[in-house]
């Protein structure tokens, strides 16, 4: 068991110039393993946590896999427990809810930018393939964001039917596809090219339009649009 004795003096000094740093600096004056530890500290405030921030970043592969990390994995790592597994998915949370916020208050496509800094953040870094759908209407304003399915690491069903029917009860004008590659690599898939025409094809019968399909990875994003594959 990770030991609770108290912080000393000088790890005290040390948490008040990192919040000192933090206070005039900003988020660019700390380094990712000091955004992390002070994070943990607010949770185990009794514990030395620069070690533990490290080892998380090195076990993750960085803050954003840190952030995204499934949160049985947290709190089993050494030196973690639900509270500090708490931590760290609050700090997800409410990073997504800014970049959601940032999509939701404007057309979709008039701030593109601002979707797909909410889709890497969600999505980039996920450990399975997820397929989600987002539904706009005829303004082009989001109007629901729905995970479709999750599947194994490699892979998850799309079945165009329920993406038009569900299209159909939301009273959608137009759809982006979106899933990720848990490879890292987001280079398209003949079989995502292929589903992506089904989907297009299907809702154009319907006047649904699908706007996109975007691929998140790791390395980037890919854009079916943007490469004329749609």
């Amino acid at each position: 068991m990770a030991s609770t004795a108290p912080s000393g003096p000088d790890n005290s000094g040390h948490r008040a110039r990192l919040r000192q740093r933090l206070f005039e600096g900003g988020p660019d004056a700390l380094m990712d393993h000091e955004l992390i530890e002070y994070l943990l500290a607010l949770a185990i405030p009794r514990r030395d946590t620069k070690p533990l921030a490290k080892a998380l970043l090195k076990e993750f592969g960085g803050v954003a896999g840190l952030l995204t990390a499934d949160p049985e994995r947290l709190i089993k790592f050494p030196g973690m427990g639900e509270t500090s597994a708490a931590a760290i998915k609050v700090a997800q949370a409410a990073a997504l809810r800014l970049t959601q916020t940032a999509v939701r208050e404007q057309p979709v496509l008039a701030n593109w930018q601002a979707l797909l800094d909410y889709l890497r953040a969600d999505m980039a870094h996920q450990p399975t393939e997820r397929v989600r759908v987002l539904h706009m209407n005829s303004r082009n304003m989001l109007i629901r964001d729905e995970l479709m399915g999750e599947g194994t690491i490699d892979e998850a069903a799309v079945y165009v039917r329920e993406v038009i029917r569900r299209a159909i009860d939301l009273g959608s004008s137009a759809i982006i596809l979106v899933h990720n590659h848990p490879s890292g690599d987001p280079a398209p898939s003949r079989a995502d090219i292929d589903i992506t025409r089904q989907v297009a094809e299907a809702g154009k019968r319907l006047n649904i339009t699908l706007h996109d399909h975007i691929i998140m990875g790791s390395e980037g994003h890919s854009s079916l649009r943007a490469m004329g594959l749609i």
